[in-house]
């Protein structure tokens, strides 16, 4: 439990754990994290050894987040698409699951397009005979103007801001991941008092 003088503390989610240079990228967050006052929380991507096998593994990482996740102050969640025109579904949970809790949740994006636009980029999506936006396959694309899916997009609302879209023009999918300028934003609104911390 955090005493008074104790610092936030603040869950870093988001895929970086699934870039090669993993370790360098969340300690670089990390250390943005500390300079702002905060005490960071990096996600657990992998255990000591000791699991069997790989569905072991899956609930260890699972525990070791999920108890993370319990005692953080408030959440940052890295909502840049993975594998597609959304977010990684492991952080949409964790905001979700933090949320929930009635804590703080922040989110950012290295891309500034709408859902909808990156659908419509991404797989194909077009108005249908009543003007409703559906993909190929006829499901409809949310499409309220938000960088996310409404359910994520309306908690980092409620929490006292949208989901902050820094442009990361460069590099591919890893170094947008991998980009600090929308966390930076995020830390900078917690300092300004935009954000609970």
């Amino acid at each position: 439990m955090r005493t008074a003088a104790s610092p936030p503390r603040v869950y870093l989610a988001g895929p970086e754990v699934f870039l090669p240079d993993a370790a360098a990228v969340l300690a670089r967050k990390a250390a943005m994290v500390r300079a702002a006052g905060l005490a960071p929380l990096v996600p657990v991507d992998e255990q000591d050894g000791r699991a069997r096998d790989a569905s072991d593994l899956a609930a260890g990482i699972y525990a070791g987040n999920l108890a993370l996740l319990d005692a953080c102050d408030l959440l940052i969640a890295n909502l840049t698409p993975f594998r597609g025109p959304g977010a990684d579904p492991g952080t949409v949970f964790e905001l979700g699951y933090v949320a929930a809790r009635g804590r703080p949740v922040l989110a950012y994006s290295a891309d500034v397009r709408d859902v909808a636009e990156r659908v419509r980029d991404g797989v194909g999506a077009a108005p249908d005979r009543y003007g409703v936006l559906r993909d190929p396959d006829g499901l409809l694309v949310e499409d309220f103007g938000r960088a996310e899916n409404l359910m994520p997009a309306i908690a980092c609302e409620r929490a006292g801001g949208q989901i902050v879209r820094v442009p990361t023009d460069t590099g591919g999918p890893a170094a947008r991941i991998a980009a600090t300028d929308g966390l930076a934003v995020c830390l900078a609104r917690i300092a300004g008092g935009t954000a609970s911390a």
